[in-house]
């Protein structure tokens, strides 16, 4: 149940634990779907099981004398269904395991569709307000097998079932029977205390003061909100949940802290994709650009750091950061604090040349973060020190070929991008992964070369099949690959 609980300080933890308390969300979904696949097989063979139990009523068999035993006086009868006179669904709904399991079936389908990734992305508070229907569903899961269902003989001493077959008034006793009473809540209590608990120190933790010190209105309805909270600590790469009891005191929202952990304040970049940060957006500019007084900006609340750091970079002397999409929002935070470190000489930091690669799909996407780039390319060339960071930016898509030629063309006459402004060109379509490792790999004879990713599954199986193909088995350059999850 660790891998649950995110109030873990992944800071403080060695980094094999902190990777496996970081696949939590894996862990999750594989878990769902192994429930979702054994309640398939555990109603049907329960209706299945009912459907005999109704039968038994019919004919002369063993069962039918076991179903009768009421005849003889035997009230610890093995056969739940106790009507002669009825059907299958009427008599699943009788019992107390039938109606919870039906309540436990509908708050998992519920939970299960609402998890979709375009659901997620798109409606959020969708997504987690069903995920709460956990609650009926292990509470239901306590008072499923209340009723005792499952019985089993306990005169088996008087009473040999071999031996006695078919002959229960003449030369046997009565057989018995007995539920073993409910098991499951043995299982169930001490996770969900120490959930519990868990939540109620998070709860504690986020009636903790925020301040909020700066807002900044980015284009491509994009939000900055600086913060200041009293002992709040974190590493690059974690993220927060953020609350807003004017817009809804039930709703927490993740975001990936852009800031650097050397900074006073910590920021996080809100896009406007939902309801939810909608409403943000307008509590802290209103209609329009500007942004309100500080003292107007409703009040937040903050729970975390969560997630792991990426701190493996520390230990390289050169490091590869891929992100792609909205995966390189953690590569901020990252990009900021080696940058920090790198400019103050600090003693941990053995990072010589970072190169950065951001996968992007529109020209949208890039504005707060060309920004940011734009800001450490202008410390780098002040401290005399461009070649610390090389980064490469790719637009997948949003342009056609002669665009992309017009552009390329106004470029050459031009000291800085015309998309984003930067010093750097942006290139038109997909990178050649091949001919970019061959590079690094050229450039950075005998070094450990850490490849830090954040995007799509598909993408993540290809790089690290480079990394294992570019690394030389003897003396030489070795790709050590790390995906980070977002």
């Amino acid at each position: 149940m660790l891998s649950f609980f995110r109030g873990l300080d992944c800071c403080g933890m060695g980094q094999n634990i902190q990777r496996l308390l970081d696949k939590n969300i894996k862990f999750h979904r594989f878990i769902a779907y192994v429930i979702c696949l054994f309640t398939v097989i555990h109603i049907s063979a329960h209706v299945f099981n009912f459907e005999n139990l109704v039968r038994a009523y019919d004919g002369s068999s063993l069962q039918h004398s076991l179903s009768i035993m009421d005849d003889i006086g035997n009230k610890t009868y093995i056969n739940p269904v106790r009507n002669q006179n009825s059907d299958t669904p009427t008599e699943v709904f009788r019992t107390v395991a039938g109606v919870s399991g039906f309540l436990i079936t509908i708050a998992l389908i519920l939970m299960v569709t609402s998890s979709t990734e375009l659901l997620r992305r798109s409606y959020f508070e969708v997504f987690w307000y069903t995920h709460h229907l956990f609650s009926v569903f292990f509470v239901g899961l306590i008072v499923h097998g209340m009723q005792g269902l499952l019985r089993r003989q306990t005169n088996t001493n008087e009473h040999d079932p071999e031996f006695c077959k078919g002959m229960i008034k003449d030369k046997c006793p009565v057989p018995n029977f007995e539920s073993s009473g409910p098991q499951t809540w043995k299982w169930i209590v001490l996770p969900l205390s120490l959930y519990f608990i868990e939540r109620c120190i998070r709860f504690v933790r986020s009636l903790q003061n925020v301040t909020i010190t700066k807002v900044i209105n980015h284009p491509s309805n994009v939000i900055e909100i600086e913060m200041k909270k009293p002992g709040f600590s974190y590493c690059a790469g974690q993220y927060v949940f953020l609350q807003c009891p004017k817009i809804s005191k039930l709703e927490w929202h993740p975001f990936t802290l852009t800031s650097s952990p050397e900074e006073e304040t910590f920021s996080v970049h809100i896009r406007t994709v939902g309801d939810w940060t909608t409403a943000l957006s307008k509590a802290c500019t209103g209609d329009g650009m500007e942004v309100r007084d500080l003292n107007e900006i409703p009040s937040i609340s903050v729970d975390g750091p969560f997630g792991t750091s990426s701190s493996d970079y520390f230990k390289y002397s050169t490091c590869v950061f891929i992100g792609a999409g909205i995966g390189v929002t953690p590569f901020a935070s990252i990009l900021k604090s080696i940058w920090n470190r790198h400019e103050h000489s600090c003693a941990s930091l053995q990072i010589k040349k970072v190169y950065f690669y951001w996968i992007c799909p529109d020209t949208n996407a890039f504005e707060w973060f060309a920004q940011l780039l734009e800001s450490l390319e202008t410390q780098m060339a002040e401290k005399g020190n461009r070649g610390f960071l090389q980064y490469n930016i790719f637009l997948t898509r949003g342009w056609s070929k002669e665009e992309a030629r017009n552009i390329m063309v106004r470029d050459e006459t031009q000291n800085v991008d015309v998309i984003t402004g930067l010093k750097q060109k942006t290139h038109f379509g997909r990178p050649e992964w091949t001919n970019i490792f061959k590079n690094i790999a050229n450039d950075n004879p005998s070094a450990d070369v850490g490849v830090f990713f954040c995007g799509p599954p598909t993408l993540s199986h290809t790089l690290h099949t480079l990394c294992d193909q570019y690394s030389t088995l003897q003396e030489g350059v070795k790709f050590y690959y790390n995906k980070e999850n977002f």
